[in-house]
């Protein structure tokens, strides 16, 4: 059975940083694009940042706060945030595909999902 879990989530000061991870059992992450999209109340799925095995998406307003990275001993991605804003206040979920060759940050295309963790992003 295939379970992707989040951790990390919080709450923390605009200007402060963040780690949330995507733990994986059932698969490897390796063979395995993955996506973190994210959902702020009222608002629509949004792709944030994306990893292939060859590729990284990042949506415009978290390049260069924002970066993805796999730790394939540990079977898990992380998106580390640094400069946070209250506008990335939203739930964060991790999604699985089996390996795409470019990151593609589309929801639709993903096969597996998290539960999501919130992040709060106090002014």
């Amino acid at each position: 059975q295939v379970q992707l879990v989040e951790s990390g989530g919080g709450l923390v000061q605009a200007g402060g940083s963040l780690r949330i991870s995507c733990t994986a059992s059932g698969l490897t992450l390796a063979r395995y694009t993955i996506g973190w999209f994210r959902q702020a109340p009222g608002k629509e799925v949004e792709g944030v940042s994306c990893i292939s095995v060859t590729d990284t998406y990042y949506t415009n307003s978290v390049k260069g706060r924002f970066t993805i990275s796999r730790d394939n001993a540990r079977n898990t991605v992380i998106l580390q945030m640094n400069n946070l804003e209250p506008e990335d206040t939203a739930e964060y979920s991790c999604a699985a595909v089996h390996a795409t060759a470019q990151a593609m940050c589309v929801q639709i295309l993903y096969d597996y999902w998290g539960q999501g963790t919130q992040v709060t992003v106090s002014s």
